[in-house]
């Protein structure tokens, strides 16, 4: 992949890792053609491989959206600074520099939808369902999304845009077919879209994958896929389309993937029920809380670095936030 220019992006982003400088690759595919995503693993690509982004220290701070809720899983909005601990890589934070309820910061959305044959018996309806979501998120001249379809590769049927006729259009464009690419779509969004994405201030990114979880054609595993999403520092909501009303194994994919990035994993019991998944989403995107702090004896080494946020009343309260991020190289 040739780099076509470099972008110098300031990343003091409210929600979205270390403050830094990215060396941003060329334009994405155009939308409604089929993108072929990572079709080498990083370690068969090397170490330090063009494909992905490479990362320079700006500032030694970072930034983290979390959600907050009681032990009767009701969101929790109206906690202070003092109510939590920050710790990064194991020790306290030395210094919070910002800290905030977050309902309005801009939106960043990529919708992941599982197109393969595994779920034609349901995909109209969660069609409807994703486009009504977009409907009532995608506020015009604020957020931007985007509509990815997959089966055995990913295809991009609307790009970025706060346009909800397009957005929608691109929803109905997908047709169900094919074997199931589950991790290389993961990966192909946020290496090759979120990643190339330019934040034009403080803004969230969130991804939405409806799947089955089921995965037979990717070339990248699970951990790579989760691994790419923390770099590009978006969180996964995952909805299940397993409807079958017992748990199966791309289920436990489906919550690995959510909790590795600060999201979550819904399971609606019937087909309807996705739509009130969707709403949930939409609610919590709207009632978290941002964190800027400065972590004790950071070094850019590319190292992952764990996160860990704990509410003072740990009995009452459940704090839910990204793992960890990626220290930035010099």
């Amino acid at each position: 992949m040739r780099w076509a220019t470099v972008l110098l992006l300031v990343a003091a982003v409210c929600g979205f890792g270390v403050a830094q400088n990215v060396t941003a690759p060329s334009s994405p595919s155009a939308p409604g053609t089929s993108a072929q995503p990572a079709a080498q693993k990083p370690d068969q690509q090397g170490g330090d491989s063009a494909d992905i982004p490479r990362i320079r220290v700006g500032i030694n701070e970072v930034n983290v959206v979390f959600t907050v809720t009681d032990k009767h899983g009701k969101r929790v909005t109206d906690l202070k600074q003092g109510d939590f601990h920050f710790v990064d890589d194991n020790k306290p934070a030395v210094e919070i520099r910002s800290f905030h309820a977050e309902a309005n910061l801009p939106l960043q959305v990529g919708l992941l939808i599982d197109a393969s044959n595994s779920v034609r018996d349901r995909f109209k309806f969660e069609q409807e369902s994703a486009i009504e979501f977009l409907n009532q998120t995608v506020r015009r001249g604020y957020d931007q999304a985007m509509v990815i379809g997959f089966d055995a590769t990913p295809e991009v049927t609307q790009d970025f845009t706060d346009d909800t006729e397009k957005l929608g259009h691109g929803v109905r464009e997908l047709r169900p077919g094919g074997g199931t690419a589950l991790y290389d779509a993961l990966y192909y969004a946020c290496r090759d879209k979120l990643l190339k994405q330019a934040m034009g201030g403080p803004s969230r990114r969130a991804i939405i994958l409806l799947s089955d979880g089921e995965d037979n054609l990717s070339h990248v595993t699970r951990e790579e896929a989760i691994e790419m999403a923390q770099r590009a520092e978006a969180i996964v909501y995952t909805i299940s389309t397993n409807v079958s009303g017992t748990k199966g194994p791309g289920d436990k994919v489906l919550e690995r993937i959510a909790d590795a990035t600060g999201g979550r994993a819904f399971f609606p019991f019937q087909i309807r029920d996705v739509a009130n998944a969707f709403a949930e989403i939409q609610d919590e995107l709207r009632s978290q809380y941002a964190v800027s702090y400065k972590p004790a004896d950071f070094k850019p080494d590319g190292h992952f670095r764990t996160i860990e946020i704990v509410a003072s009343d740990r009995k009452n309260f459940r704090v839910r936030a990204r793992r960890g991020y990626y220290a930035p190289v010099q």
